[in-house]
């Protein structure tokens, strides 16, 4: 029997809204699985701030860790470890997690690399540059100092770095980029193990910077540092939608009305703000901003708006939970943070890149 051109009308009729419902059944599934990734990561966020603050080479109990946040008493010894010695390292591993998750989920996007990190454009480099400049020259050992130091060294790489890639013809690209931030902290590496290497006092006075640590940073750091990271973080949240555009390669987002020179150039102040902060205060911490967006991917999908915090939001937990973790692995001292999550996101990368997805940006 013979279909009719109305029958036939209606069965693409059905077929149409039967792919319509599937579709939004889909994406109803996706926003949900991302809310229950996203309050998971919260707790999670939470849980580590309070291991922060009641675990360490003293244990201090969970209703004394409560008592000191509600009310101060000065009198009492582990009133005085939650409010200034816990308080603000918490405070301060919870900015530097969220800058490098947030930082390097910017960084594979804008350039399309799995591989990328925060340290992709000389940031690390220069900042240990500007900090062993500071100490060989003028002797200071000022944590607040030296950060600023830091910062300054982060952006001063971070700009020569996009001078380098955007000259010629062409303008800058993932590429060039990538290739001129690596070219840039071989150089600034060797000046730095240069001058190490010919002054015993700044060797032993970077190396405790070097090394990744949240430990002996004050409540004065963690405020200089605050509104630096909150600007790099609105500026990543700024970009993450012409990002989406971007990944579909640069004639696509052309053709979707996306400003490629203005989108990268945005990506990287972000990026400068964000690794530099951290790097200031923190010192070079790896893996973090490598293997955190990966993980935020497997389970939240490739859209910048949700990758983006979501990546600051692991970040900040994974560094939390590494910091706790370093003061009880060698009781009575401690490990520092930025020896933790190299030992534990070494495996987690390799595991990583065994992974056909990972190269899939």
């Amino acid at each position: 029997m013979r279909s009719t051109p109305d029958s036939s009308i209606g069965l693409a009729d059905d077929r149409d809204d039967a792919a319509g419902d599937r579709d939004s059944r889909v994406a109803r599934d996706t926003f949900v699985r991302r809310t229950i990734g996203a309050i998971a990561l919260l707790a999670a966020v939470g849980l580590g701030a309070l291991l922060s603050l009641a675990v360490g080479t003293k244990p201090i109990a969970w209703g004394t860790v409560f008592d000191a946040l509600a009310s101060h008493d000065a009198s009492s010894s582990d009133h005085v470890i939650v409010r200034e010695l816990r308080l603000p390292r918490t405070l301060l591993g919870v900015a530097v997690g969220v800058a490098l998750g947030a930082a390097g989920a910017l960084m594979q996007g804008v350039t399309r690399n799995p591989l990328a990190g925060p340290g992709i454009l000389g940031v690390n480099a220069g900042a240990a540059f500007a900090v062993v400049s500071g100490i060989w020259w003028l002797g200071t050992s000022n944590v607040l100092v030296l950060a600023w130091f830091a910062f300054a060294g982060a952006a001063v790489a971070s700009v020569v770095v996009y001078l380098l890639g955007t000259a010629g013809r062409g303008g800058a690209t993932p590429v060039r980029l990538a290739l001129a931030g690596a070219a840039l902290s071989a150089l600034l590496g060797a000046w730095t193990s240069a001058v190490v290497l010919l002054d015993q006092q700044t060797l032993d006075a970077f190396r405790f910077w070097a090394v990744g640590s949240l430990e002996g940073r004050d409540d004065d750091v963690a405020w200089h540092v605050a509104p630096i990271i909150a600007v790099g973080l609105l500026l990543a949240f700024g970009v993450a939608r012409q990002l989406n555009a971007v990944a579909l390669g640069d004639d696509t987002a052309r053709a979707l009305g996306t400003r490629i020179g203005t989108t990268r150039t945005m990506s990287l102040v972000a990026v400068t703000l964000l690794c530099g902060g951290a790097v200031a205060v923190a010192g070079p911490i790896g893996f973090v901003g490598l293997v955190v967006p990966h993980v935020a991917r497997a389970w939240f999908g490739p859209d910048q708006r949700w990758l983006l915090p979501t990546s600051a939001l692991l970040g900040a937990a994974l560094l939390l939970f590494c910091d706790t973790l370093g003061r009880v692995a060698a009781r009575p001292s401690e490990i520092q943070v930025g020896i933790m999550t190299a030992a534990i996101g070494g495996p987690a990368f390799i595991i990583l890149v065994r992974r056909a997805r990972m190269a899939q940006l």
